[in-house]
C-alpha cells in the first residue's frame, strides 16, 4: 500500500513543504503540504518532479576512485583511504594553502552542506575557499557587512504587509525568490496588488514578474547603481527623505547628499536609457508610499557595480524610514541561529584581510573570487593549489571561462568531489563520494530561514530508509573531515559531531551573559535528544537559539532590547504558550511551528564598531568615483544578460526529463529590431563573441528583451566527454559563462560580472 511522508523541498530557496507518496522505497508522487505552516500547499514544477530527481538512474550509487587513469567503482573504505593517504601528505609537503575548497550552491540546500564545510576548512587550515557566492549574492553580503557590521544581517522585504515593492534585477515568478525565502512568491505579488499596493519592476527583460507589475522600467543592463543613486539623490534634494527613528542610529546621513551630488536624474538618465522624469516620479512614489520595500537581486548583483547597487538598495530603505519597519524590510530571526545579544559595538566587517596569490584579489567574507580558481591551480610557485575538494559544485559550468578551468582541474595532483553525478567538474576527481537521494536525507533549512519573510521552524526526517550500501550525507562529510585531518580510522564519524557539541557547550557555559553560565557541559550534552549526531546538533542549536528552552534555565539576563516573542500559541501550530523550543518539541509538529511575523530588531543586529548603521563606509566612499566615471561612459551597442527558468536551478536539473523542454530551452533571445539590423532569423544560428571566446547558439526573436540587449540562460553546456548525464547531454545547450575570461569583477566583492557585458553577434548559415 502506498504511504505518505513529509519533506521540505531542497530544490530552490522557497523551501516549500511537500507531501510525498511512497510505494516501497520509491517516491511516486509529490504534492504541496497544505498544512505546512509556511508554504500552505504551494508547489512548483521542481517540487512536483521530486520523485523523478530522486530516482534518476544517472545518480551515482557507490564511490568512484581513479585507478590507472580511470574512475572505477570502489568501497567507501577504499575511497576514504585514498583521501587519507593523499591530502594530509600534500599538506605536509606543500603547506595548507596547497589545498583549495569549492562549495557549490546546493550546499545551502542540505543539512550536511550547512554543518560540515566549516569543520573541513578548520581541519585543512586553508584560506583558499571559493564558493558560488562570488557568482551570485556576495555584493549583498559585503554591503550588509559594511552597513550593519554583519554580512549575514540581510534585511528582507516584508512582502505580506508592504504597500509598495520596488524589484530590481529579480524575477521571483521564475526563480521563486532569492535572499528572500517566500513560498508562493507569485501569489504574494498578486496579493500585494489586490490589497491596493504597487509593484514596480526594473528589468531589461519583460519577465513573467514584470508582466504582473503596475509599472515596468527597462533600463540598460548594469545601470542599477546609477538609477538607485539618482533615486537617493532625488529624495535628498527634494527633502523627501524621512528616516524617522533610524536617524538616531545612523552615521553618514549628513554626508550622503554630497557623496551622491553628481547623480542627478538628468545626469543618470542617458546612461540608464530612462528619462529624468521617470526617475523623479519613481523617487516621489517611493517616498509617498505608507510603507515600501526596495529589493535587488542577481541582476543587480552580478554586474560591474554590484556592491554599490546592493548598498544603495538599503540606503533607499533607510532614507524612506522603511529599514527595520513592518511593511518595509526586516531582519529575520531564525530558530537555529544564535540568540540575540545585547546591543552595542561589535567587531565590524573588514574586507581584504588576505589576498589571492596570483592576482592579489582581496578576500570577502573569507572567500576568494571563484573566477580566480583556474589561475591559482595553473600558476607555479609556493602556495599553488595542488589538491581540490569540490562539494556540490560544478564550476566548469558556473564560473567564467570553463574551458580554462576544465584544463586546470585535469592538472591537479588530487581532487575529491562530493556529488551525486559525474558531471562536467566531478569527472576530474580522483575520488567521488555520492550522497544519497534527497528522500533518504533529513532536512532543516539553516541558511534560508535566515532570509525568510516569516519566522518559522520546520524539520523533516528521511522519508525513505537509507539504501543498503549507502552512507548518510552527514556521515560522508564527517568522514571527510577525519580523512583530511589524519584521523581516519582512529575516530568514529560521530566524534566530529560530539566535538562540535562539546565545544559549543563549553563556550556557552563559560559566557557570563548566558543563562547556562557555570553549568556542567557534559551534563547538558547528555540532555540532548536525537537519533544521530546532526540531530543532536540541531537540538543544541534550537535550545540555545532565540526561541529555545535553554535546557530549562532562567531567561537571558541581558537579552536584545526588543526580543522576539516565544512561539505563538495562537498561530494554529499547537506550539503551547511559553514552552521553549527543542528538537523533541519540533518533531511533535511535523508541519512546522509558526514563530510569527518579522519584527523590528534594531539596534540589536548591529555589529559595527560604532554600534550604529554606518551608511557611508570608507570602502563605499572610495568606490563612488568609479561610478561617477560611468556617467560619461559610452554604452556598448549590444550587451548580454542571463535568465532563469522556473523548471531549472543553475546546472542541477537538466537531467530530469520532467523538467526539460517547453520554455526551459537554451536560446539566445534577441529583440526584433536588433535581429533585423544584424540579419538574424528566428530558429537560425548566431555566433556570439565576448572576452572569453565565441559560442554558436539558436536565435529566439522576441520583444521580451529590450533593444540593445540579448539574453542567454546559465547552467547549460553539458557536452563534455566523461560526464554521465544522459538526458542533459542529449540537449547540452551552450555555456554562457564561456563568453567571459574572468577579468570582469566587482572589485569590492570579487563577484564575476555575468550580466551587462558587451557582446557581438553575427548570423550563421
Amino acid at each position: 500500500m502506498p504511504r505518505t511522508a513529509l519533506r521540505i523541498c531542497p530544490l530552490c530557496e522557497a523551501t516549500c513543504g511537500l507531501t510525498l507518496t511512497i510505494e516501497g522505497t520509491a517516491v511516486t508522487g509529490a504534492r504541496g503540504d497544505r498544512d505546512d505552516v509556511f508554504s500552505r500547499g504551494f508547489i512548483c514544477p521542481k517540487g512536483a518532479a521530486f520523485g523523478a530527481l530522486d530516482a534518476d538512474p544517472d545518480r551515482l550509487r557507490t564511490p568512484l576512485v581513479r585507478r590507472d587513469g580511470r574512475l572505477r567503482e570502489a568501497t567507501w573504505e577504499e575511497a576514504y583511504e585514498a583521501i587519507a593517504a593523499a591530502v594530509p601528505a600534500l599538506v605536509q609537503t606543500y603547506g595548507a594553502q596547497s589545498v583549495g575548497v569549492v562549495l557549490g550552491n546546493p550546499n545551502v540546500h542540505t543539512m550536511a552542506g550547512a554543518l560540515y564545510p566549516p569543520l573541513l576548512l578548520k581541519a585543512l587550515g586553508t584560506r583558499n575557499l571559493f564558493t558560488a557566492s562570488t557568482l551570485d549574492q556576495m555584493p549583498k553580503h559585503v554591503s550588509s557587512g559594511l552597513l550593519f557590521g554583519d554580512p549575514f544581517a540581510i534585511p528582507v522585504p516584508d512582502l505580506d504587509r508592504t504597500d509598495f515593492l520596488l524589484l530590481l534585477g529579480a524575477n521571483p515568478v521564475e526563480s521563486n525568490g532569492s535572499l528572500c525565502t517566500a513560498p508562493d512568491f507569485p501569489g504574494r505579488l498578486k496579493a500585494l496588488r489586490a490589497r491596493g499596493g504597487t509593484l514596480v519592476v526594473v528589468d531589461p527583460r519583460r519577465t513573467r514578474t514584470a508582466k504582473l507589475a503596475d509599472r515596468h522600467l527597462a533600463p540598460r543592463p548594469g545601470s542599477d547603481a546609477l538609477l538607485l543613486a539618482a533615486l537617493a539623490h532625488t529624495l535628498l534634494a527634494e527633502k523627501l527623505a524621512a528616516p524617522g527613528a533610524l536617524e538616531e542610529r545612523t552615521d553618514g546621513l549628513g554626508e550622503l547628499a554630497e557623496a551622491l551630488g553628481s547623480f542627478t536624474p538628468e545626469a543618470v538618465a542617458p546612461a540608464c536609457d530612462l528619462t529624468a522624469a521617470e526617475i523623479r516620479d519613481l523617487a516621489r512614489e517611493l517616498a509617498a508610499a505608507p510603507t515600501a520595500a526596495v529589493y535587488g537581486r542577481i541582476g543587480s548583483c552580478t554586474v560591474e557595480y554590484g556592491t554599490l547597487a546592493s548598498w544603495l538598495v538599503d540606503v533607499l530603505n533607510t532614507l524612506t524610514g522603511n529599514l527595520d519597519r513592518p511593511g518595509g524590510v526586516l531582519f529575520p530571526l531564525p530558530a537555529a541561529g544564535p540568540r540575540p545579544r545585547p546591543a552595542g559595538p561589535g567587531k565590524g566587517f573588514t574586507l581584504g584581510r588576505w589576498r589571492s596569490r596570483v592576482s592579489g584579489h582581496p578576500e570577502a567574507k573569507a572567500e576568494l573570487p571563484i573566477a580566480a580558481l583556474a589561475e591559482e591551480i595553473e600558476t607555479p610557485g609556493e602556495g599553488r593549489i595542488r589538491a581540490l575538494i569540490a562539494i556540490a559544485a560544478n564550476p566548469v559550468l558556473s564560473a567564467p571561462d570553463g574551458r580554462r578551468l576544465d584544463a586546470a582541474l585535469a592538472g591537479l595532483d588530487f581532487m575529491v568531489s562530493i556529488d551525486p553525478y559525474l558531471n562536467e567538474t566531478s569527472r576530474h576527481a580522483h575520488v567521488v563520494l555520492p550522497p544519497p537521494p534527497p528522500s533518504q536525507s533529513a532536512h532543516h533549512d539553516f541558511a534560508f530561514n535566515g532570509f525568510a519573510i516569516r519566522n518559522q521552524v520546520r524539520y523533516t526526517r528521511p522519508a525513505v530508509p537509507l539504501e543498503a550500501g549507502r552512507l548518510d550525507e552527514c556521515e560522508i562529510h564527517a568522514r571527510l573531515v577525519l580523512a583530511v585531518s589524519g584521523m581516519y580510522g582512529t575516530a568514529a564519524p560521530s566524534a566530529v559531531d560530539d566535538m562540535v557539541i562539546q565545544g559549543a557547550l563549553a563556550k556557552e557555559t563559560a559566557d557570563p551573559r548566558s543563562p547556562l553560565h557555570g553549568q556542567d557541559p557534559a551534563r547538558l550534552a547528555g540532555l540532548l535528544t536525537g537519533e544521530s549526531g546532526p540531530e543532536r546538533r540541531l537540538d543544541l542549536m534550537l535550545r540555545l537559539g532565540p526561541y529555545g528552552d535553554r535546557f530549562g534555565a532562567d531567561p537571558d539576563p541581558d537579552p536584545e532590547p526588543d526580543p522576539a516573542p516565544a512561539p505563538d500559541a495562537g498561530a494554529g501550530t499547537g506550539a503551547g504558550g511559553g514552552e521553549g523550543l527543542s528538537l523533541e518539541r519540533l518533531l511533535a509538529h511535523p508541519h512546522g511551528i509558526d514563530l510569527g511575523p518579522l519584527r523590528p530588531r534594531l539596534p540589536g543586529v548591529l555589529r559595527t564598531r560604532s554600534g550604529r548603521i554606518e551608511l557611508l563606509p570608507d570602502p563605499i566612499t572610495a568606490e563612488l568615483p568609479r561610478l561617477r566615471a560611468a556617467l560619461a561612459d559610452r554604452p556598448a551597442a549590444l550587451v548580454l544578460v542571463g535568465r532563469r527558468h522556473l523548471r531549472s536551478n543553475n546546472s542541477w536539473l537538466h537531467n530530469v526529463p520532467a523538467l526539460t523542454g517547453g520554455s526551459n530551452r537554451c536560446t539566445l533571445q534577441v529583440h526584433p529590431e536588433d535581429a533585423d539590423r544584424l540579419g538574424l532569423t528566428a530558429g537560425g544560428l548566431a555566433r556570439i563573441t565576448a572576452d572569453g571566446g565565441s559560442l554558436e547558439v539558436p536565435v529566439e526573436v522576441t520583444d521580451a528583451v529590450r533593444t540593445g540587449v540579448v539574453s542567454l540562460p546559465h547552467g547549460w553546456g553539458h557536452d563534455r566527454d566523461g560526464a554521465r548525464l544522459s538526458v542533459a547531454s542529449a540537449a547540452p545547450g551552450a555555456n554562457v559563462n564561456q563568453l567571459l575570461d574572468g577579468s570582469r569583477l566587482d572589485p569590492l566583492s570579487g563577484t564575476a560580472v555575468l550580466n551587462g557585458f558587451p557582446v557581438e553577434l553575427t548570423p550563421l548559415p
